[in-house]
This record gives structure tokens, sequence and C-alpha cells, in this order.
């Protein structure tokens, strides 16, 4: 005999087939199927894009690259790169607040600070213990993408007006497994003011505390043509500023220097400086700490060779 149930599902069944209108399934039941379901409305966090370099480009352009053979360059680069890493981690003469966050700038454009910011980016990638992430900071004038050889996408600025609260989402994964890149991001009118604004300044307090062993690169604006500038160096630990040697006047120099004085460690990267060797000419990098330049000694080093 069948059961009740098997009974009731059969004259259910015969009803169906006869046309006859079936009553709406109970709000209970439904409250219950709606709970046993999985939950589908929660969007799950975006993960990073992944981008592939052209790393023998960048070796071909005289940027440090993790794979390519040792380099006169990649050897200043790690003189330059390593005190930047002990005051980054606490490992200096004194705890530096947000020491990871170090902006890379310049008295004037052209000097060569995105050339340095890659280069640094590239080189500390290289580090075991740590990660990187290279921010294009000069939001007016952004070229750290167009340099890399990628595509411009949302980034920095999308982050700083909100329409954006997940950062994972906005970061660009590399072939070098240490390095992230953080793009401008979607052109804005405002976009220099965005840099100045309170917005940016809990993204930066953010960045800083959020993952301990990353150092953040920001390649900003120079620092004599925006004052934008100066406020974001004015809530970073370290600023590198890089100058052309044989161009930049240096009381363009000093003035640049004193508008960051605030800042606690300030490096000044003298960039195509020429030194003497027996070969001829060289050209390379020189580098000293410290806001006078006559008192700042800096160690030439030499790459490039010319005749």
């Amino acid at each position: 005999m069948s059961s009740l149930i098997e009974q009731a599902a059969e004259r259910l069944e015969q009803l169906r087939q006869a046309g006859a209108e079936m009553p709406a399934r109970p709000e209970v039941a439904q409250a219950v199927d709606a709970a046993q379901r999985p939950v589908s409305a929660v969007q799950p966090a975006l993960l990073s894009r992944r981008v592939d370099i052209d790393l023998e480009a960048l070796a071909a352009a005289g940027i440090v690259s993790p794979h390519a053979p040792r380099s006169q360059i990649a050897d200043q680069f790690r003189v330059i790169k390593r005190p930047l890493i002990n005051n980054a981690m606490g490992k200096g003469a004194s705890v530096i607040a947000h020491g990871n966050l170090i902006m890379v700038t310049s008295a004037l454009a052209g000097e060569g600070k995105t050339f340095t910011a890659i280069n640094l980016a590239m080189s500390m990638a290289t580090e075991l213990d740590y990660t990187v992430m290279l921010v294009d900071a000069d939001v007016a004038r952004p070229s750290v993408m167009k340099v890399l050889g990628l595509s411009e996408g949302p980034g920095l600025l999308d982050l700083v007006l909100g329409e954006s609260s997940d950062m994972s989402g906005m970061l660009l994964k590399t072939n070098i497994d240490k390095l992230t890149i953080l793009p401008a991001g979607t052109p804005h009118a405002r976009a220099t003011e965005l840099l100045a604004s309170d917005a940016m300044i809990r993204l930066l307090d953010e960045m800083a505390n959020r993952y301990p062993d990353r150092i953040i690169i920001f390649d900003s604006p120079p620092l004599l043509l925006t004052t934008e500038a100066r406020a974001l160096a004015s809530h970073m630990g370290q600023v590198v500023v890089v100058v052309q040697a044989g161009r930049t006047l240096q009381s363009e120099v000093r003035h640049a220097l004193a508008t960051i004085e605030a800042c606690p460690v300030k490096l000044m990267l003298l960039n195509q400086a020429r030194a003497v060797s027996r070969e001829g000419y060289e050209y390379g990098y020189g580098y000293g700490y410290g806001s006078d330049m006559s008192s700042s000694r800096p160690d030439y080093s030499r790459h490039q060779p010319k005749p």
C-alpha cells in the first residue's frame, strides 16, 4: 500500500494534468529554500589583473631587469636602494613614520624621475624578503605605464575618488614576482588637486599600514611645478629628488629641497653625472643625503661609456 504522501503526490499530479490551478508555495517553504541556496549577492573581492612586462625591451632601454646579466646601472641601484630599504623596514638609525612610502620626484620636469622610480622598483623587487608596489602618482602627466609598455587603466585616482574601495582590483600583478603596479587611474579634470585631498591622506595611511613588508614607490609630479607634490611629500617617510646634471640650476634644486624640509629623509640623485676615467668621460648617478648641495659629496658611479 502506498503511503499517504505518495497518494497525495499522485493526486496533485492528476489535478495538474487536468489543468487545475495549484496554490502558491507557502512563504515559509520559499524562505527555507532561499536560506539553503548559496549566497551569491555578495560580490567576491576583485583579484589583481596579470600583465607581462617586456623585460628584454626594458633592459635595452637601460632599465634594471631581474634576469639580465649584471650591469653597472644595476650595481648603482643596489647601492642606492640599500639605505632606503633599511629606513623602510625600521632598520635605520631611527624609526621613520611611513618609512615604506618612498616618493621619487624632481625640481622640474624631464630630469629622469620616472626612469629612477622604475629602476628603484625593479631593483627592490629582486629582494627576497620584501614586495614592491610602484605607483604612478604623476596624475597630470602619467608615464610609468607607457615606459613599461602597458595599457593605462583604473588606479590611484579611482581609489581617491571612492569609485572603488578595493585596492586589489586596481593593482596589476606583473611577471616579476615581487612587483605590483598601481596606474594613475581614470583621467580627471582636478587630478592634481586630488593628491592634496583628505581622501588621499587616508589612502596613504592605509597603504603604509596594510602591508608592513611592502615598499611603495611613488613617481610624483615635480616639486616646483605643482603645490600638490609638496603636499604629497609631507606624508612620505622618504623622498628621492632627481636632479639632471648640467641642466638644473642649483638655486632651483635648493628651492625644491626647501619645500620638503619637513620630510624625515631626503636623498638627492644627480642623474647623468659625468666622471673622468681612463677610457674617457662616463655618465651615471651621484647621490647623497641632506639639503645642502655644497656639503654633500656624492660618489659618482659610472655607466654608459661615452667616446
